[in-house]
């Protein structure tokens, strides 16, 4: 155990609590924008996370996904003691076994949530708070231990497409994964080795292509060839070129 409790993130040069160093859905310094985009892209109502706050040392916010929202909450340490609401818990596993249980938040505006899900910090980025005013247990006899954090990292999407192919120009259904810089597609959901890697560092543009005589097309403009895609519904497709946009404009900025 370090000591006074303290250990050292040598990737933000702060000292951050130990106990709260070791929580999975501990964010560190996650941004609110940050916080509202991983929340909004990936997760689902229910779905929260710990990360400090920008009212000082010991402040931390608690980040929930609330339908098309995201709501968050003050958590304050003080002399080792996890304030929330009207409520105060002696330490941080007293606070996460409480959180086990599910607990229905209801805030000043009158919106009632249920936390269910964390999520967990192996992703890959002024604050709106507001006060709680009814904080009920859902469940009980729950524990830390019984909160599985799983959920996909930020930017990542899976989902059949039909693609055209490179020299017979018929379509087949492929199964697509995106993750970090790399677009992959398989034969099958249930095949291990991709039949290609597309490298998004090379790819120039992601647009709807209307050139096709088919509904929900897209297209991945890279050097030597053009990817014609097409998604079952006009909003898939949508969804799809938004998250592929948004990778292209990180890469360009170097992240």
């Amino acid at each position: 155990m370090p000591q006074n409790g303290y250990q050292h993130t040598s990737w933000l040069g702060v000292q951050v609590p130990h106990s709260v160093s070791l929580c999975s859905w501990y964010h560190y310094d996650l941004s609110w924008h940050a916080t509202e985009a991983l929340l909004l892209s990936n997760g689902v109502d229910g779905y929260f996370l710990l990360r400090n706050s920008n009212k000082g040392p010991d402040c931390y916010a608690l980040s929930v996904r609330a339908k098309d929202s995201v709501k968050h909450f003050h958590v304050r340490r003080q002399f080792g003691k996890y304030s929330f609401g009207f409520s105060e818990f002696p330490s941080l596993q007293d606070f996460c076994s409480h959180l086990a249980n599910q607990p229905l938040l209801g805030s000043e505006t009158g919106n009632m949530i249920v936390l269910r899900f964390p999520y967990p910090r192996q992703v890959e980025e002024p604050s709106i708070y507001e006060t709680v005013c009814v904080h009920t247990v859902m469940q009980t006899g729950r524990h830390e231990n019984d909160l599985v954090p799983n959920a996909p990292a930020l930017g990542t999407k899976e989902g059949y497409l039909v693609k055209q192919g490179a020299i017979i120009k018929n379509w087949k259904q492929r199964w697509f994964t995106l993750n970090r810089n790399e677009l992959k597609y398989f034969k099958d959901k249930m095949f291990v080795e991709p039949i290609q890697t597309l490298d998004l560092t090379e790819c120039s543009a992601v647009q709807f292509d209307y050139s096709q005589e088919r509904v929900n097309c897209f297209c991945l403009v890279f050097p030597e060839r053009t990817f014609y895609l097409c998604a079952k519904s006009g909003a898939e497709a949508d969804e799809w070129i938004k998250i592929l946009r948004w990778k292209l404009s990180q890469i360009k900025k170097g992240r």
